[in-house]
């Protein structure tokens, strides 16, 4: 059963992770997507950060929205970290490519705190929010400090 399992999670990512890759007609495209996903993803999150430490206005509403839009764009920039997508205009460490099984770590790191956020901004909580905010912030500084040029 559980080899069956497997097979079945095995082909399913496979199944999804083929249109993913073969949706760019040209490796800046596909650099030009996930920066893109990474800025709005980062405004999102940025908008709930000012509120968390006094920066901006609280407000529920806003908090919970945008957390809720940076969650779901945290799972899109991925695709765009294929093949010869190293070269360009782009931050991007070669490390990413030679240690991509850490990356992906900090990708499903992010992914999770996101998530987190998420529920915290949407229980309206501050405290909350402050340590969701916090958790998550530290999960992007991680890979940034790994993989991203200055």
């Amino acid at each position: 059963m559980k080899k069956l399992l497997s097979l079945i999670l095995a082909g399913t990512a496979l199944t999804l992770a083929l249109p993913a890759s073969a949706q760019f007609a040209k490796a800046e495209d596909a650099v030009k997507y996930r920066k893109n996903a990474l800025f709005v993803m980062q405004q999102n999150f940025g908008r709930v950060a000012a509120m968390a430490a006094g920066k901006a206005p609280f407000d529920a509403k806003v908090a919970a929205e945008s957390a809720a839009v940076a969650e779901f764009v945290s799972k899109l920039p991925w695709a765009g970290f294929g093949p010869g997508t190293d070269k360009g205009d782009t931050k991007a460490k070669p490390e990413i490519w030679t240690d991509k099984a850490k990356f992906d770590d900090y990708a499903k790191k992010m992914e999770a705190e996101m998530t987190k956020l998420a529920a915290a901004a949407k229980s309206g909580n501050m405290d909350n929010i402050k340590l969701a905010v916090n958790a998550t912030g530290g999960t992007c500084k991680s890979c940034h400090d790994d993989f991203r040029a200055k």
